[in-house]
């Protein structure tokens, strides 16, 4: 079996399973729950403290893969001080509703690739290796794996990051960007934010 195919069939597996854990959210219900969280990620370009880099745009991110972020930062496994301080107290059935919430204000819209920048032109080439799980332009056909097109770019950069220093836990994600040079990752990251797909949701419930 070739790498690649073991990866992918390894990743149907555990996405099948990831999916099934989760149960319907209420909508109604997350719009109320999601009020502190639209203090920072309802605001367009709104910048975490330190280090300095724009908070991700969640507006058509999987509610699945939202459901798992929140878990994993109640578990305090993946780092961020606010964000592990923010889910402490919330229920799965509240995680559920607010990424049910947040699924209902709209889809990330697949495009044709775009090129942009001279460095989005880079990683586009070097993306190759993400379309298995995050699509050729960052809209995942899983419903547990991120959609990366539009995201910000410096947030990107970041989460690379932390995956390639191993704060972030994801030993998938640690081994597919383990190697990759700080070059690499930029332009990974460029490619991706040149694409259509998520938005900041605005708040007005």
């Amino acid at each position: 079996m070739s790498r690649r195919f073991a990866l992918i069939a390894a990743l149907t597996a555990m996405a099948g399973f990831s999916m099934g854990a989760q149960a319907a959210g209420d909508p109604a219900r997350g719009a109320e729950l999601a009020v502190t969280c639209m203090g920072c990620h309802g605001i367009p370009g709104y910048r975490n403290a330190y280090p300095s880099y724009r908070v991700p745009k969640l507006g058509g991110q999987k509610p699945d893969y939202l459901v798992i972020a929140l878990q994993e930062y109640k578990a305090k496994t993946r780092p961020h001080t606010t964000m592990q301080a923010q889910a402490a107290t919330l229920s799965d059935q509240d995680m559920q509703d607010i990424a049910a919430f947040l699924g209902s204000e709209g889809d990330a819209k697949p495009a044709a690739a775009a090129d942009g920048s001279a460095a989005a032109s880079r990683g586009k080439e070097k993306a190759t290796v993400c379309a298995a799980c995050h699509g050729e332009t960052g809209i995942s056909a899983s419903p547990t794996w991120p959609n990366l097109a539009g995201q910000h770019e410096d947030y990107l950069v970041q989460a690379i990051t932390k995956y390639r220093e191993k704060a972030r836990q994801d030993p998938v994600m640690q081994g597919q960007v383990g190697t990759l040079k700080d070059a690499d990752v930029r332009d990974l990251a460029a490619y991706f934010a040149a694409q259509s797909g998520l938005f900041t949701v605005h708040y007005n419930k």
